[in-house]
């Protein structure tokens, strides 16, 4: 195999493992019922994947994931058995809730049920 070959092996092959890497993450978000977007996060605030509403909102991503981390450092029993899981935040209309899963941030935007009178 020439130099030039090998050179063009090893691209492709980078080419194709950085693809595989950037591929849509499997999460089912969108098959939850009234969901109006979503974002998942990595621990650093990065949006990794998004829809809707939600859309590449890198603010909202930064926003939730400060809010987690300090949620987190709050104590919810004396001995730390108990570990923060999930955090919902309600607005006029909608409501935001956030799950963190194997190092991931998840965050699903849904609307408010009105109450008739």
């Amino acid at each position: 195999m020439s130099k030039e070959s090998f050179v063009s092996c090893v691209f492709v092959s980078i080419a194709v493992f950085l693809h595989t890497q950037a591929a849509p993450i499997p999460h089912g978000l969108d098959k939850i019922p009234d969901v109006q977007g979503y974002l998942v996060i990595n621990s650093d605030g990065a949006v990794l994947a998004s829809s809707g509403d939600l859309e590449n909102d890198e603010n909202i991503a930064g926003v939730i994931t400060k809010m987690l981390q300090m949620a987190a450092k709050i104590p919810i029993s004396g001995d730390r058995t108990q570990t923060f899981k999930r955090m919902s935040v309600y607005f006029g209309d909608f409501s935001l809730m956030a799950t963190v899963s194997n190092q991931r941030i998840f965050v699903v935007k849904r609307p408010l049920k009105q109450e008739t009178e």
